[in-house]
């Protein structure tokens, strides 16, 4: 496929505070227009206009890259909103580097430029008068977000949760976690979609980039200071390598991508902070935590396969059949009693199914890449693998495959948390 558009632009934002809607406006050359919009549910707490506008902009600009990866149009132009060098640079590398899946699979140059241009030289943040507290933790449906509501909950004054879309299958779940709640809601331009089968490109996007520029929006309109992800030390691993660049499925999850964030908000709102609180661990230690303290209380309401969460579905389940799927059975298996665990795959288990042998021996990387999912490490799967195959001897002849003895799956890795979340996440890991 070749280039059809020179310029891919940044059209317009409007947020009109009567209707709770944010709209996003870009075109290709001025003549393919796609517009989508954000619906944000909930009653707005006091806040300063010129904040939220510039979190508004964050938003626009990485939201774009849902259209901009349709034709790869060589040159960005900004018609509305300010962007100065430093901030350009970060809206490059996270296209860029979150794009890495989408130039393999579309088999194109994993060092493909994406320059934004600069509209001014310089942004100063903005210091709101809003003496914002509390936290604000993003839930997405599986296990991860679950266990960062725990270890918070009682611990925090001011504690709440967001979601973005799916909201008949977080329904159950927001319920059942029983605290303050925002809906938001985004509307894809769907005349994308008529642009792919005509040949566009498409792919995957750093959706967890957009979501945490939404989740600032969010944090602004209902008066918390802290975004809360649940992002953990797997996230780090690249799934693959392609042309001698490492892809990771996960970059806008990764500790690179909270890092950058981390230093947009300070360079341009200032008093909004964004951190994952399960970056010291492993999905492994994760699911041991949740096994713990979560599983009995969400077992019937959560789901972490991506399947139940396409725009076609309006309920919870767990299909059996996917990489997450097999890689979160894997997890909780040392965790969670067989029958306990094979009643939420109704009935199903996982690791001895033939279909998904080769799917675990690409969970272990005893052939093929990890999954393009987001899934462990390849050495925490085999340190589940290992403990799975003393309780399925049958197991050890279908894998093999070698282990460290020094690995150690609830070693903490480094984080970028407020020291003093920090602390009450520390106190609380004896799960």
């Amino acid at each position: 496929m070749t280039t059809s558009y020179k310029q891919f632009i940044f059209e317009d934002y409007q947020f009109d505070e009567a209707k709770h809607t944010l709209s996003l406006h870009y075109s290709f050359d001025g003549v393919v227009p796609f517009t989508e919009s954000f619906h944000f549910d909930f009653d707005f707490a006091p806040y300063n206009p010129a904040l939220l506008d510039r979190a508004c902009q964050t938003l626009f600009f990485l939201a774009g890259v849902s259209y901009y990866k349709a034709y790869l149009a060589p040159e960005l132009v900004v018609r509305k909103g300010e962007i100065d060098p430093e901030a350009a640079a970060f809206f490059s590398a996270t296209y860029e580097r979150g794009l890495g899946e989408f130039f393999y699979v579309n088999q194109l140059d994993p060092r493909t430029k994406v320059t934004f241009p600069a509209t001014t030289d310089s942004l100063e943040p903005i210091h709101s008068n809003e003496k914002n507290t509390g936290q604000l933790i993003g839930i997405g449906g599986g296990k991860d977000s679950l266990v960062s509501v725990e270890l918070l909950r009682d611990k925090m004054d001011n504690l709440a949760t967001w979601s973005l879309n799916h909201r008949p299958q977080l329904t159950p779940l927001v319920g059942r976690i029983g605290l303050p709640h925002y809906w938001v809601e985004r509307i894809f331009d769907t005349s994308l979609l008529e642009h792919n089968k005509q040949g566009a490109y498409n792919g995957h996007v750093p959706i967890s980039a957009i979501l945490a520029a939404t989740g600032a929006i969010v944090a602004i309109l209902s008066g918390r200071r802290d975004v809360v992800v649940s992002n953990e030390q797997s996230a780090n691993e690249p799934t693959l390598e392609y042309q001698g660049m490492a892809i990771n499925h996960q970059y806008s999850k990764s500790q690179a991508f909270e890092e950058a964030f981390q230093a947009h908000l300070a360079h341009t709102l200032g008093q909004v902070r964004y951190y994952s609180l399960l970056r010291p661990l492993s999905e492994l230690r994760i699911a041991e935590c949740f096994a713990h303290i979560g599983y009995d209380k969400y077992a019937d309401v959560f789901s972490s396969c991506n399947r139940a969460f396409t725009f076609d579905q309006h309920h919870m389940f767990w299909d059996g059949t996917c990489p997450k799927c097999a890689f979160i059975f894997l997890a909780l298996t040392p965790f969670i009693p067989r029958a306990t665990l094979e009643k939420l795959f109704s009935g199903k288990n996982l690791l001895l199914t033939p279909e998904l042998q080769p799917t675990y021996r690409q969970l272990l990387g005893i052939e093929g890449d990890k999954p393009l999912e987001c899934v462990g490490e390849v050495k925490e799967s085999r340190a589940a693998m290992r403990i799975a195959q003393r309780l399925y001897p049958e197991l050890a002849t279908i894998y093999r495959f070698d282990l460290p003895s020094s690995y150690d799956y609830t070693a903490l890795g480094s984080h970028h948390m407020p020291p003093e979340i920090y602390n009450i996440f520390a106190k609380r890991l004896a799960c």
